[in-house]
Protein backbone atom coordinates (compact mmCIF):
# COMPACT_ATOMS: atom_id res chain seq x y z
CA UNK A 1 0.00 0.00 0.00
CA UNK A 2 1.36 3.30 -1.21
CA UNK A 3 1.71 5.60 2.24
CA UNK A 4 3.47 9.21 0.59
CA UNK A 5 2.17 11.62 -1.29
CA UNK A 6 3.54 11.81 -5.27
CA UNK A 7 3.27 16.11 -4.84
CA UNK A 8 5.86 16.02 -8.14
CA UNK A 9 3.79 14.49 -9.97
CA UNK A 10 0.84 17.20 -9.38
CA UNK A 11 2.81 20.02 -9.66
CA UNK A 12 4.97 19.72 -13.23
CA UNK A 13 4.93 18.04 -16.56
CA UNK A 14 6.49 14.75 -16.93
CA UNK A 15 9.96 15.88 -18.28
CA UNK A 16 10.33 12.32 -21.43
CA UNK A 17 13.79 11.43 -21.99
CA UNK A 18 15.23 8.15 -23.23
CA UNK A 19 15.40 7.22 -19.18
CA UNK A 20 12.23 8.15 -18.27
CA UNK A 21 10.95 5.84 -21.01
CA UNK A 22 13.48 2.84 -20.01
CA UNK A 23 12.42 2.95 -16.41
CA UNK A 24 8.96 4.14 -16.21
CA UNK A 25 9.97 7.40 -14.24
CA UNK A 26 8.52 10.92 -14.35
CA UNK A 27 11.70 12.50 -14.07
CA UNK A 28 14.91 11.80 -15.23
CA UNK A 29 16.25 11.76 -11.98
CA UNK A 30 18.04 8.89 -10.21
CA UNK A 31 19.11 8.61 -6.35
CA UNK A 32 22.39 7.64 -6.13
CA UNK A 33 22.69 4.19 -3.71
CA UNK A 34 24.38 5.43 -1.30
CA UNK A 35 25.88 2.38 1.13
CA UNK A 36 24.90 2.77 4.76
CA UNK A 37 22.57 5.94 3.44
CA UNK A 38 20.18 4.62 0.61
CA UNK A 39 17.42 2.35 2.44
CA UNK A 40 14.35 1.90 2.23
CA UNK A 41 12.55 5.17 3.94
CA UNK A 42 14.66 7.26 0.70
CA UNK A 43 14.50 4.82 -1.77
CA UNK A 44 10.50 4.69 -1.46
CA UNK A 45 10.12 8.77 -0.74
CA UNK A 46 12.54 9.26 -4.18
CA UNK A 47 10.79 6.99 -6.24
CA UNK A 48 7.63 8.51 -5.18
CA UNK A 49 8.37 12.00 -6.12
CA UNK A 50 8.92 11.22 -9.39
CA UNK A 51 12.37 9.61 -9.67
CA UNK A 52 14.00 6.73 -9.37
CA UNK A 53 14.69 5.72 -5.57
CA UNK A 54 17.62 3.34 -5.37
CA UNK A 55 18.51 0.90 -2.28
CA UNK A 56 22.20 0.90 -1.44
CA UNK A 57 23.40 -2.73 -0.65
CA UNK A 58 26.84 -1.93 0.11
CA UNK A 59 28.37 -4.75 1.99
CA UNK A 60 25.36 -5.67 3.54
CA UNK A 61 23.78 -9.63 3.63
CA UNK A 62 21.63 -10.71 1.75
CA UNK A 63 18.89 -11.12 4.13
CA UNK A 64 19.10 -7.61 5.05
CA UNK A 65 18.44 -6.17 1.13
CA UNK A 66 15.90 -8.83 0.69
CA UNK A 67 14.01 -7.07 3.77
CA UNK A 68 14.89 -3.62 2.69
CA UNK A 69 13.25 -4.35 -0.79
CA UNK A 70 10.25 -5.50 0.79
CA UNK A 71 9.67 -3.07 2.82
CA UNK A 72 10.18 -0.47 -0.24
CA UNK A 73 7.39 -2.27 -1.79
CA UNK A 74 5.24 -1.64 1.44
CA UNK A 75 5.75 2.38 0.73
CA UNK A 76 5.40 2.64 -3.09
CA UNK A 77 4.09 0.79 -5.83
CA UNK A 78 6.69 3.03 -8.21
CA UNK A 79 10.02 1.32 -9.76
CA UNK A 80 12.65 1.67 -7.72
CA UNK A 81 16.20 -0.40 -7.78
CA UNK A 82 19.19 -1.72 -5.80
CA UNK A 83 22.61 -0.97 -6.07
CA UNK A 84 25.15 -3.51 -6.05
CA UNK A 85 28.01 -3.55 -4.60
CA UNK A 86 29.93 -6.73 -6.78
CA UNK A 87 32.37 -7.17 -4.38
CA UNK A 88 30.50 -7.88 -1.08
CA UNK A 89 31.18 -11.86 -0.43
CA UNK A 90 27.29 -12.28 -0.67
CA UNK A 91 26.57 -10.81 -4.19
CA UNK A 92 25.90 -13.74 -6.04
CA UNK A 93 22.59 -14.44 -3.41
CA UNK A 94 21.78 -10.74 -3.86
CA UNK A 95 21.59 -10.84 -7.80
CA UNK A 96 19.29 -13.98 -7.54
CA UNK A 97 17.26 -12.39 -4.91
CA UNK A 98 16.42 -9.30 -6.83
CA UNK A 99 15.22 -11.80 -9.53
CA UNK A 100 13.31 -12.96 -7.00
CA UNK A 101 11.93 -9.82 -5.31
CA UNK A 102 10.83 -8.57 -8.70
CA UNK A 103 13.11 -5.30 -8.65
CA UNK A 104 12.82 -3.43 -12.02
CA UNK A 105 16.44 -1.69 -12.36
CA UNK A 106 19.93 -2.88 -10.82
CA UNK A 107 22.19 -0.31 -10.80
CA UNK A 108 26.01 -1.71 -10.34
CA UNK A 109 29.60 -0.61 -8.74
CA UNK A 110 32.64 -1.88 -8.01
CA UNK A 111 33.12 -4.65 -10.58
CA UNK A 112 31.80 -5.89 -13.96
CA UNK A 113 27.89 -7.47 -13.43
CA UNK A 114 28.54 -9.95 -16.73
CA UNK A 115 28.58 -13.03 -14.79
CA UNK A 116 24.37 -11.85 -13.54
CA UNK A 117 23.58 -10.46 -16.91
CA UNK A 118 21.98 -12.81 -18.83
CA UNK A 119 20.07 -14.17 -15.86
CA UNK A 120 18.42 -10.60 -15.30
CA UNK A 121 18.03 -9.63 -18.61
CA UNK A 122 15.96 -12.79 -18.88
CA UNK A 123 13.86 -11.66 -15.85
CA UNK A 124 13.19 -8.06 -17.48
CA UNK A 125 15.46 -5.75 -15.25
CA UNK A 126 17.06 -3.29 -16.67
CA UNK A 127 20.45 -3.15 -15.82
CA UNK A 128 22.15 0.21 -15.40
CA UNK A 129 26.29 -0.11 -14.04
CA UNK A 130 28.41 3.15 -12.68
CA UNK A 131 30.99 3.73 -15.05
CA UNK A 132 34.24 6.15 -14.46
CA UNK A 133 35.63 5.36 -17.77
CA UNK A 134 35.16 5.19 -21.70
CA UNK A 135 36.40 1.58 -21.63
CA UNK A 136 34.48 0.59 -19.57
CA UNK A 137 30.99 2.13 -20.92
CA UNK A 138 32.31 0.28 -24.06
CA UNK A 139 32.78 -3.01 -22.55
CA UNK A 140 29.59 -2.98 -20.48
CA UNK A 141 27.60 -1.92 -23.46
CA UNK A 142 28.93 -5.19 -25.15
CA UNK A 143 27.96 -7.09 -22.25
CA UNK A 144 24.05 -6.10 -22.41
CA UNK A 145 23.73 -2.75 -19.85
CA UNK A 146 20.79 -1.26 -21.24
CA UNK A 147 22.17 2.10 -20.28
CA UNK A 148 25.50 3.59 -18.22
CA UNK A 149 26.07 5.96 -15.08
CA UNK A 150 29.11 8.12 -16.35
CA UNK A 151 30.42 9.31 -12.93
CA UNK A 152 33.04 12.03 -12.19
CA UNK A 153 35.49 12.36 -9.77
CA UNK A 154 33.64 15.35 -7.52
CA UNK A 155 31.35 12.53 -6.02
CA UNK A 156 31.35 11.54 -2.66
CA UNK A 157 32.52 7.63 -2.08
CA UNK A 158 35.10 5.88 -3.84
CA UNK A 159 35.77 8.10 -7.16
CA UNK A 160 38.02 8.01 -10.54
CA UNK A 161 39.75 10.19 -12.02
CA UNK A 162 38.14 12.36 -14.93
CA UNK A 163 35.86 14.95 -13.69
CA UNK A 164 32.17 14.88 -15.13
CA UNK A 165 32.21 17.39 -17.50
CA UNK A 166 35.29 15.48 -19.08
CA UNK A 167 34.10 12.26 -18.79
CA UNK A 168 30.16 12.42 -19.58
CA UNK A 169 30.53 14.18 -23.44
CA UNK A 170 33.12 11.34 -24.44
CA UNK A 171 31.02 8.46 -22.96
CA UNK A 172 28.25 9.87 -24.61
CA UNK A 173 29.61 10.06 -27.77
CA UNK A 174 31.64 6.35 -27.22
CA UNK A 175 28.51 3.63 -26.72
CA UNK A 176 24.87 4.01 -28.01
CA UNK A 177 23.09 3.06 -24.96
CA UNK A 178 21.81 5.94 -22.84
CA UNK A 179 24.19 8.02 -20.59
CA UNK A 180 23.32 9.35 -17.03
CA UNK A 181 25.31 11.66 -15.81
CA UNK A 182 26.60 11.69 -11.90
CA UNK A 183 29.21 13.60 -9.60
CA UNK A 184 28.82 17.23 -8.51
CA UNK A 185 25.20 17.96 -9.51
CA UNK A 186 23.18 19.67 -6.64
CA UNK A 187 20.25 21.83 -8.68
CA UNK A 188 18.33 22.46 -11.91
CA UNK A 189 21.80 24.07 -13.08
CA UNK A 190 23.72 20.93 -12.67
CA UNK A 191 20.50 18.98 -14.38
CA UNK A 192 20.84 21.08 -17.46
CA UNK A 193 24.53 20.87 -18.06
CA UNK A 194 24.28 17.30 -17.90
CA UNK A 195 21.70 17.85 -20.68
CA UNK A 196 23.57 19.48 -22.44
CA UNK A 197 26.95 16.85 -22.17
CA UNK A 198 24.19 14.34 -23.51
CA UNK A 199 23.27 13.14 -20.47
CA UNK A 200 19.77 11.55 -20.62
CA UNK A 201 19.32 11.95 -17.03
CA UNK A 202 21.10 12.42 -13.44
CA UNK A 203 22.09 10.40 -10.47
CA UNK A 204 22.18 12.58 -7.47
CA UNK A 205 23.39 11.49 -3.98
CA UNK A 206 25.05 14.20 -1.53
CA UNK A 207 21.32 15.89 -2.33
CA UNK A 208 19.39 13.53 -0.82
CA UNK A 209 21.38 12.67 1.48
CA UNK A 210 19.87 15.15 3.71
CA UNK A 211 16.53 14.68 2.41
CA UNK A 212 14.19 14.85 5.83
CA UNK A 213 13.02 10.81 4.65
CA UNK A 214 16.63 9.70 4.84
CA UNK A 215 17.62 8.61 8.30
CA UNK A 216 21.24 9.08 8.87
CA UNK A 217 22.71 10.15 12.20
CA UNK A 218 21.52 13.78 12.67
CA UNK A 219 25.31 14.62 12.89
CA UNK A 220 26.24 13.51 9.27
CA UNK A 221 23.07 15.93 8.33
CA UNK A 222 24.06 18.85 9.88
CA UNK A 223 27.88 18.44 8.79
CA UNK A 224 27.26 17.91 5.17
CA UNK A 225 24.93 20.95 5.55
CA UNK A 226 28.00 23.26 6.96
CA UNK A 227 30.57 22.37 4.55
CA UNK A 228 32.22 24.82 2.69
CA UNK A 229 33.11 24.23 -1.11
CA UNK A 230 36.76 23.73 0.30
CA UNK A 231 35.96 21.00 2.69
CA UNK A 232 35.92 17.52 0.69
CA UNK A 233 39.02 15.90 0.03
CA UNK A 234 40.25 12.68 -1.12
CA UNK A 235 41.96 9.72 0.75
CA UNK A 236 43.53 6.69 -0.99
CA UNK A 237 45.56 8.09 -4.18
CA UNK A 238 48.39 6.41 -2.96
CA UNK A 239 47.11 3.31 -2.90
CA UNK A 240 44.75 2.74 -5.30
CA UNK A 241 41.38 3.30 -3.54
CA UNK A 242 40.83 7.12 -3.64
CA UNK A 243 37.07 7.96 -1.78
CA UNK A 244 36.06 11.51 -1.15
CA UNK A 245 34.87 12.38 1.69
CA UNK A 246 34.42 15.85 4.39
CA UNK A 247 37.88 16.15 6.29
CA UNK A 248 38.12 15.22 9.80
CA UNK A 249 40.29 13.74 12.15
CA UNK A 250 39.81 10.34 10.38
CA UNK A 251 40.73 12.03 7.18
CA UNK A 252 43.95 13.71 8.58
CA UNK A 253 45.70 10.66 10.30
CA UNK A 254 44.74 8.64 7.00
CA UNK A 255 46.63 11.27 4.52
CA UNK A 256 49.61 11.52 6.94
CA UNK A 257 49.54 7.50 6.91
CA UNK A 258 49.98 8.06 3.25
CA UNK A 259 52.51 10.73 3.29
CA UNK A 260 54.34 8.14 5.82
CA UNK A 261 54.30 5.27 3.40
CA UNK A 262 52.15 3.17 5.38
CA UNK A 263 50.65 -0.60 4.45
CA UNK A 264 47.11 -0.67 3.11
CA UNK A 265 46.73 -2.93 5.65
CA UNK A 266 47.51 -0.52 8.34
CA UNK A 267 45.65 2.22 6.62
CA UNK A 268 42.20 -0.31 6.52
CA UNK A 269 42.72 -1.10 10.21
CA UNK A 270 42.03 2.78 10.66
CA UNK A 271 39.29 2.85 8.53
CA UNK A 272 37.21 -0.27 9.39
CA UNK A 273 33.76 0.32 10.04
CA UNK A 274 34.05 4.01 9.79
CA UNK A 275 31.69 4.60 7.84
CA UNK A 276 28.92 2.75 10.01
CA UNK A 277 30.50 5.13 12.52
CA UNK A 278 29.34 8.11 10.68
CA UNK A 279 25.87 6.75 9.41
CA UNK A 280 24.67 5.34 12.56
CA UNK A 281 26.40 6.70 15.32
CA UNK A 282 27.14 10.21 14.30
CA UNK A 283 30.88 10.01 14.57
CA UNK A 284 32.26 13.42 13.15
CA UNK A 285 35.87 12.87 14.20
CA UNK A 286 36.76 9.13 13.44
CA UNK A 287 33.67 8.41 11.05
CA UNK A 288 33.87 8.48 7.33
CA UNK A 289 31.91 11.40 6.41
CA UNK A 290 31.68 10.39 2.45
CA UNK A 291 30.37 13.55 0.73
CA UNK A 292 30.72 15.31 -3.02
CA UNK A 293 32.33 18.88 -3.73
CA UNK A 294 28.42 19.71 -4.15
CA UNK A 295 28.12 19.46 -0.52
CA UNK A 296 28.74 23.53 -0.13
CA UNK A 297 25.53 24.14 -2.15
CA UNK A 298 23.31 22.02 0.20
CA UNK A 299 22.07 24.37 2.33
CA UNK A 300 19.42 22.89 4.00
CA UNK A 301 17.53 19.34 4.88
CA UNK A 302 14.18 18.95 2.38
CA UNK A 303 11.94 16.16 1.32
CA UNK A 304 12.72 13.94 -1.66
CA UNK A 305 9.57 15.76 -3.64
CA UNK A 306 10.71 19.56 -2.53
CA UNK A 307 14.13 18.44 -3.81
CA UNK A 308 13.02 17.04 -7.16
CA UNK A 309 10.34 20.14 -7.34
CA UNK A 310 13.08 22.05 -7.41
CA UNK A 311 15.47 20.67 -9.35
CA UNK A 312 12.86 20.06 -12.16
CA UNK A 313 11.51 23.94 -11.72
CA UNK A 314 14.98 25.47 -12.05
CA UNK A 315 16.12 22.84 -14.53
CA UNK A 316 13.09 23.57 -17.16
CA UNK A 317 12.85 27.33 -16.73
CA UNK A 318 16.83 27.24 -17.73
CA UNK A 319 16.23 24.73 -20.87
CA UNK A 320 13.38 26.60 -21.84
CA UNK A 321 15.43 30.01 -22.23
Amino acid sequence: MRLLTPFAERRFIRMKTKITELLGIAYPILQGGMAWVAEYHLAAAASEAGALGIIGAGGAPAAFVREQVQKTKELTDKPFGVNVMLMNPEADDIAKMIVEEGVKVVTTGAGNPGKYMSMWKEAGIKVIPVVASVALAKMMERAGADAVIAEGMESGGHIGEATTMTLVPQVVDAVSIPVIAAGGIADGRGFAAARMLGAEAVQIGTRFLVAKECTVHENYKKKVIAAKDIDSEVTGRSNGHPVRQIRNKLTREYLQMEKDGASLEEMEKLTLGSLRKAVVEGDMVAGTIMAGQIAGMVKKEQTCAEIVQEIMSEAGALLNS
